[in-house]
């Protein structure tokens, strides 16, 4: 039985891709490491409420086999550009070498359709650098997934992303 962690459970892919995982007879324990609580019960739940600044305090936890990274946000909900990078890539990025460095041995980052460290847009040049910088860390295996509009229900309005939707 096998141990994976989830960084990025509360959003929409994250909380999807947390339910896969109780119901996976391959893993025992599912830990997430959150700001605020998940607000559910699974014998297989271990949560961890976290301060993604200060992950020095708490990156020891960060055990298992598979490490899944579904975090991330828009400038909107962050506040700016450096904020939404914070979120996007340096915890991200902090999360998966502290994995790493404590024996995990496998990686799975949900990034975008279009990353590109080279883009001249962003959110797609912000994705493009943390696919490179988790590709330098030595894991048995790094999967990446690039999925194109996520679409799903959310706590917030997001109009823009309503109107792509339909133009798509």
């Amino acid at each position: 039985m096998k141990t994976a962690i989830v960084i990025g459970a509360t959003g929409l892919i994250g909380k999807h891709l947390t339910n896969l995982l109780f119901d996976n007879p391959n893993y025992s324990t599912v830990k997430v490491f959150v700001r605020r609580s998940l607000n559910t019960s699974n014998p297989k739940l271990e949560e961890h409420l976290v301060n993604f600044d200060k992950i020095d305090n708490w990156k020891s936890r960060i055990t298992g086999d598979d490490l899944f990274s579904a975090m991330g946000t828009t400038i909107r909900k962050a506040g700016s550009k450096e904020a939404q990078y914070k979120i996007d890539v340096t915890y991200q990025y902090e999360c998966a070498k502290a994995a790493f460095e404590n024996g995990v041995n496998n990686y799975f980052l949900v990034s975008s359709s279009g990353a590109n460290a080279k883009s001249k847009l962003f959110y797609m040049r912000i994705k493009g650098e943390l696919e490179e910088k988790v590709k330098l860390l030595p894991f048995n295996k790094i999967r990446i997934f690039r999925p194109s509009l996520l679409i799903g229900e959310r706590d917030e309005k997001r109009f823009g992303e309503k109107a792509t939707e339909r133009l798509l």
